[in-house]
């Protein structure tokens, strides 16, 4: 398990020099959350502040909702909802910013925020303004250092958490849905397998995760892909994650990415924008 520690002025990482295109995930410190918290968050990871930029950073697309406390060298902390990214986004920060990112667990987003994980898809809402059990944590989270976030969550969520019988059985049924898809198969015999619908698979994909099955899958993929990405030939990596072929890799990649994964491989991409706006519900 990584060792966090609370943020400090004095914090900060030099980029690697061997990544054409950096990540945000390529420079935080990642823990899994606690037993206790899991049906709710999957873990926490912390962003030092980035002082020697190297352009250009790049958010991955990425099928979780999750909870961000960014932590500015000067001004104010806060504390933002940012839903399921369909899309890479590739993005300049106007300052020198740290973070703390928390994942919530599929089907989560209701019972923390107050609202369906499909409100919050592509969109980033402060998170005092949503209606849920999280809302009521926001000046506290704010005052804490990583590791002193999941402590506090184990003693606060669970007497502010209420969740019916139906509600802890669809997060059961997600968990399972998302475990056939992520193993290659389609909605129909993932809906078999599960003795659903398709309508009612698509429909707790689009309340639990934000996503169609389908989206969800292709992000998946397009994220095992980056992890394989230079060690393997393209051909042999389109056929271990689950494509047709190499130019149904390409193409869907490009399709999330914005560009051809040999052009991302190069650092050559999108031209970097300031961070996405705010949305209010």
């Amino acid at each position: 398990m990584i060792s966090l520690r609370a943020p400090s002025p004095a914090d900060s990482v030099g980029l690697p020099s061997q990544a054409p295109v950096v990540t945000a995930d390529l420079v935080a410190a990642t823990v899994p959350a606690p037993e206790s918290l899991r049906p709710w968050l999957t873990e926490l990871d912390y962003i030092p502040t980035v002082r020697d930029r190297i352009e250009p950073f790049a958010h991955l697309p990425q099928a979780a909702t999750t909870l961000v406390l960014r932590l500015p060298d000067a001004g104010p902390r806060d504390a933002l909802v940012i839903g399921p990214q369909t899309q890479a986004i590739y993005s300049k920060a106007s300052k020198p910013t740290g973070c703390i990112r928390m994942r919530l667990a599929p089907g989560a987003a209701r019972t923390l925020l107050g609202v369906p994980a499909a409100v919050l898809t592509d969109r980033v809402i402060r998170l005092a303004e949503l209606p849920g059990a999280a809302a009521d944590l926001t000046d506290e989270l704010l005052e804490l250092g990583p590791d002193e976030i999941f402590p506090f969550l184990e003693d606060a969520l669970p007497q502010r958490i209420s969740e019916d019988r139906t509600q802890h059985a669809h997060r059961t049924l997600l968990r399972s849905a998302i475990v056939e898809i992520s193993t290659g198969r389609s909605v129909p015999e993932s809906a078999t397998a599960l003795a659903v619908s398709e309508r009612q698979l698509r429909n707790l994909f689009t309340a639990g995760v934000g996503l169609s099955p389908k989206h969800f899958a292709r992000i998946a993929r397009v994220r095992r892909v980056l992890s394989q990405a230079g060690s393997t030939p393209w051909a042999q990596l389109a056929a271990t994650t689950g494509y047709y072929d190499q130019s149904h890799l390409v193409a869907d990649f490009r399709s999330l990415m914005g560009v051809a994964p040999t052009a991302f491989l190069r650092g050559t991409v999108p031209a970097p924008t300031p961070c996405r706006p705010l949305h209010h519900l």
